[in-house]
């Protein structure tokens, strides 16, 4: 392995951090093209990549003109779970390796997922919200145990949203098309289908992808089939949930609270339907954003970069497949 020059644009990678040393142990010219060093420099992301090999990003549109901007790119390695910001069919043509981080915020996000929705059922932004007004009002809140969770997705972050559910004395029901009765009743949880699992729980938390299949899939039809009064958290994709409709069901009291992390369009914008809504949680998608889970995301996007530089297939590559036999790998 030459001289490669690696680009990051993940925001909470740095210079002098464990990511950053790890490239330049290795041998790599490793420069910062994150969101606030482009604004500060008058530059794009399509001007940042031209002259690199690799690409360490964040959550910022990675579409075809920016991976055809960057002739050398070999690897763009994703510092999350997702990768729908990449424009996957230009880096299949193109022949580079996409890679993901999966498992690293698992923990992180089931974590953030229990403590949004021990938020919502308890009230407790409202509360101090009216605590911080001088006001003293005491509300009755619900508990978590006996309660029925349905859990939209069962991949790693799914599974452990169950298990910390369970230790709650909830119910757990799955909807996952690419699991099987016995591989969830294994988890102590019942497999069963959307609209089931709408109908049945007094929660509903998503853990899903975005792609063609999940885009809006709790749309309005969804959110009517769910229990009244029941809460929903989402901390996997924004555009999974519909967002105008979710905001029309909170305001109409058909479901009793909701708790965004991810959103269509980030940052939010200032005309958002989901603005002003008193019974919704909003945090800027920061689910997985523990000193734990990035330094394991950002360790496992350098072992990615570090493996695609010196000509090997990433084991964290989701196209390996399509490329594998390309060229520049």
């Amino acid at each position: 392995m030459g001289r490669e020059r690696v680009l990051i644009t993940t925001s909470w990678l740095g210079a002098g951090d464990h990511v950053h040393r790890m490239l330049t142990e290795a041998g790599c010219d490793v420069v910062f093209g994150r969101p606030a060093d482009l604004r500060s420099q008058g530059r794009s992301l399509e001007d940042a990549v031209a002259g690199v090999d690799a690409l360490i990003a964040g959550v910022e549109p990675c579409d075809a003109r920016v991976l055809n901007a960057a002739p050398r790119l070999k690897v763009v390695a994703r510092t999350g779970v997702g990768y729908d910001n990449v424009d996957m069919p230009a880096a299949n043509a193109l022949g580079i390796a996409v890679c993901a981080t999966p498992n690293v915020n698992r923990r992180s996000v089931a974590e953030f997922t229990i403590a949004s929705l021990l938020n919502l059922v308890r009230g407790i932004p409202r509360l101090n919200a009216s605590m911080r007004e001088g006001e003293w009002t005491q509300t009755s809140g619900r508990e978590l145990y006996g309660k029925t969770l349905g859990v939209v997705g069962f991949g790693a972050i799914g599974r452990s949203v169950a298990g910390l559910a369970q230790a709650f004395g909830m119910t757990v029901l799955v909807c996952d098309p690419y699991r099987d009765d016995a591989f969830v009743e294994q988890r102590g949880a019942s497999l069963v289908e959307l609209a089931e699992l709408l109908a049945r729980s007094d929660a509903v938390t998503v853990h899903v992808l975005l792609s063609d299949d999940t885009r809006h899939l709790i749309d309005e039809d969804a959110i009517a089939r769910m229990k009244r009064g029941a809460v929903l958290v989402n901390a996997a994709r924004g555009g999974v949930v519909e967002e105008a409709a979710l905001a029309d069901a909170l305001r109409s009291g058909r479901i009793a609270a909701a708790a965004l992390d991810t959103f269509a369009s980030e940052p939010l914008p200032a005309d958002s339907p989901l603005r002003g809504v008193a019974n919704l949680l909003l945090t800027p998608h920061v689910a997985g954003a523990t000193v734990e889970g990035r330094a394991r995301s950002g360790r496992s996007a350098a072992e990615s970069v570090l493996a695609a530089l010196s000509g090997e297939m990433p084991q964290a590559a989701v196209n390996r497949g399509v490329i594998a036999h390309h060229a520049r790998l």
